[in-house]
């Protein structure tokens, strides 16, 4: 089976663009590094990873947009995702879309959040999306600064349904930007 790449925008340094199979491994390794999860809850295993690759690609086949791959144009080498994705638990902000992303730890720190966010923010409004959220544990300070550099104004706070409450990433900050 041949699968063809779909280009949905560039940047000046990134490609964002439909997942390559062998986007898999390199995204498998991200999700079991302890620098890039330390605002999660637990590392994924691969088999964890297998799921959610499967997880985004199903969300691209029904909506047509999704978690968009992120490669550096200079390299080719995908370094994580940044997108959409329907919000997946009951809130009083929900039911909505969010726009998060995961970047490799060699690629933090670099603007790379930011370019490709908004970027997604431009993509979301031409597929007809008014309004999206974004959260993250309250102590995950620099996914928060890329939520204020694209715009987006913090409306409130919450604890996030699926952690407990004596979990330190349980507290969560919630941005919200109309478009």
């Amino acid at each position: 089976m041949i699968t063809q790449t779909i280009t949905y925008a560039e940047t000046e340094r990134l490609i964002l663009r439909s997942w390559k199979p062998e986007d898999l491994s390199l995204f498998a390794g991200m999700n079991k590094d302890a620098h890039v999860m330390r605002y999660f809850p637990e590392l994924l295993t691969e088999e964890e990873s297998e799921v959610f690759y499967s997880r985004i690609q199903e969300e691209f086949d029904r909506k047509s947009w999704g978690l968009f791959a992120v490669e550096l144009k200079s390299t080719g080498r995908f370094i994580g995702y940044v997108g959409l994705h329907e919000i997946g638990f009951e809130a009083d902000f929900t039911p909505g879309i969010e726009i998060g992303w995961r970047l490799a730890a060699d690629y933090h720190n670099q603007g790379y959040a930011t370019e490709a966010a908004k970027e997604v923010l431009r993509l979301a409004k031409s597929f007809g999306i008014g309004r999206l959220f974004s959260f993250t544990a309250e102590i995950n300070k620099p996914s928060e600064r890329v939520m204020q550099k694209i715009g987006m104004e913090k409306v409130g706070e919450f604890n996030h349904p699926r952690l407990t409450a004596d979990s330190p990433l349980c507290r969560h900050v919630l941005y919200r930007i109309d478009l």
